[in-house]
C-alpha cells in the first residue's frame, strides 16, 4: 500500500468516526441547552412576581409590553426545550431560542462579561442545531423517515 493509500484510509476511517459521532455531539447540544434554558425558564415561574418586575424595571426589551415579554419568554423557555430534548420542530425550537438568547442580550444593559460569553457560547451551539437539525436520534427524523421518505 502506498504513503497516499494509507493517508487516504486514515482520513476515511477518522472522518467515519466523526460521522457517527455527531450523533452524540447533538444529542448533548440538545439535552445542555435544554437544561439551560428550561431551569431558566422554571426560575421565572417560581417567582413570576419578580420575573414581571425585572421585565418592567431591568430589562429593556424591544417592541413590546413588559409583561408579555416576561410571558412569552417563560412560555419559549419551558415549551422549546422539552421540544429539543425529544427532537420535535428541531430546528424551529432551536430558532427560536436563538432569536430568545438574541433578545436576552440586548434587553440586559447590566449583563457581565461572563454572562455575554455564555450567551455567545449557547447562541453558537443553537445555531448548529438550526443548521444541521435535531439529528437522527429524533421524532423528526423518525417523522420524515416514517411519513415523508418518498421526499428525502
Amino acid at each position: 500500500m502506498s504513503q497516499v493509500s494509507t493517508v487516504a484510509s486514515l482520513y476515511l476511517n477518522a472522518t467515519r468516526w466523526v460521522d457517527k459521532s455527531q450523533i452524540i455531539m447533538i444529542i448533548v447540544f440538545r439535552l445542555y441547552l435544554a437544561k439551560v434554558f428550561f431551569l431558566a425558564g422554571l426560575s421565572k415561574v417560581k417567582s413570576m412576581d419578580s420575573t414581571l418586575m425585572l421585565f418592567e424595571y431591568e430589562y429593556d426589551v424591544p417592541l413590546i409590553p413588559f409583561d408579555v415579554a416576561a410571558y412569552l419568554s417563560t412560555f419559549a423557555e419551558l415549551v422549546f426545550p422539552v421540544l429539543l430534548v425529544i427532537g420535535l420542530a428541531g430546528r424551529f425550537s432551536a430558532g427560536a431560542l436563538f432569536v430568545l438568547n438574541i433578545v436576552a442580550v440586548i434587553s440586559y444593559p447590566d449583563i457581565s462579561p461572563g454572562g455575554v460569553n455564555d450567551h455567545y457560547f449557547w447562541g453558537a451551539m443553537l445555531l448548529v442545531l438550526v443548521m444541521y437539525g435535531p439529528g437522527k436520534a429524533s421524532l423528526d427524523a423518525w417523522i420524515q423517515k416514517r411519513f415523508f421518505a418518498n421526499l428525502a
